[in-house]
């Protein structure tokens, strides 16, 4: 049996969670979370998580899932994702997902994890390289494998944590980083069987930098930089996921003494903004052409959705 998948994404601030209450309850849905953020128990403020009054609206799956200490991957994402859904479906509900942290919401549309074994002699060795040369020596040393104009179209060069695993990957298994997403990209993903529906929410560029300033200057009235010295005892720093999330890096190096206080909102926004233009770019060439439909969220309503 063919079980549908509602999915409601769109940049940070754009308006996903009024929109997403709204259908949730006029559909019987629940709505299971793809934000990496929210997975952090005690991330409440620079996360902007959904309110424990609109959570009581509608039950909300894989927020508040790991200590902040505790790092999530997205194996484990993908194997709680497919055991919440199939719980929803199976007491006559929808299911509505929502956020914007693409590789996590990649799972519902296809394959996002491998199954290729790195020895810890070669994952060391990766980390020489990197250690020694920076991105620069791991962008060199992949290209050597990867001949070629058009060889790595399909890695992000400016990221050195996936241009490693790719190095990695190629090095293991003696092929192109080309011939691995090919073979990777023909497997079943988690959800196959599913028919998933997927509506990407927009807003123009002023109105939504308007949106993040808001936000931002909401976050710190509501104790931003407590919530986060709070959670330097939890282990936040321990966790590099969540400790690089925005908000929370940038409030982490005011208290290590490395940005001015002054400076806080500031940073917050740029990096905000930046994330946002890197997601609106994700979803146009990520998500599956044609699998989707774009609507602008200014006056948009539950009813226009799917």
């Amino acid at each position: 049996m063919c079980h549908s998948l509602y999915v409601l994404t769109g940049p940070t601030a754009v308006g996903k969670t009024a929109l997403a209450l709204e259908w949730a309850e006029a559909n019987g849905a629940e709505i299971v979370s793809c934000d990496a953020s929210l997975f952090y128990r005690g991330m409440d403020i620079g996360t902007a998580k959904p309110t424990v009054a609109e959570r009581a609206r509608v039950p909300h799956h894989l927020i508040d899932v790991c200590a902040v200490g505790e790092r999530m991957d997205v194996a484990r994402y993908v194997e709680s994702a497919r055991k919440v859904c199939a719980d929803i479906v199976s007491r006559g509900r929808r299911v509505l997902v929502t956020g914007g942290s693409g590789f996590y919401l990649k799972a519902f549309f296809g394959p996002v994890a491998d199954d290729i074994a790195i020895p810890e002699a070669l994952r060391a060795e990766v980390v020489e390289v990197e250690r020694v040369a920076g991105l620069a020596g791991l962008v060199g040393r992949l290209q050597e494998l990867n001949p070629g104009a058009e060889a790595l179209a399909g890695v992000d060069l400016a990221n050195p944590r996936r241009v490693a695993r790719a190095l990695e990957r190629c090095l293991a298994t003696g092929r192109t980083a080309a011939a691995l997403a090919e073979e990777f990209y023909a497997k079943p993903g988690a959800f196959a069987g599913w028919e998933a529906r997927a509506v990407v929410l927009t807003r123009a560029d002023g109105e939504l930098r308007g949106r993040i300033a808001g936000r931002v200057k909401a976050m710190l009235a509501a104790g931003l930089v407590d919530e986060v010295r709070r959670l330097r005892v939890e282990g936040l720093e321990g966790n590099p996921s969540a400790a690089s999330a925005i908000g929370y890096r940038e409030t982490l190096a005011v208290l290590r003494g490395e940005l001015a206080e002054a400076r806080l909102a500031e940073e917050i926004e740029g990096n905000t903004w930046r994330l946002v233009r890197k997601q609106k770019t994700w979803f146009r060439t990520q998500l599956p052409p044609g699998g989707f439909r774009v609507l602008e969220a200014a006056g948009a309503r539950a009813a226009d959705l799917f």
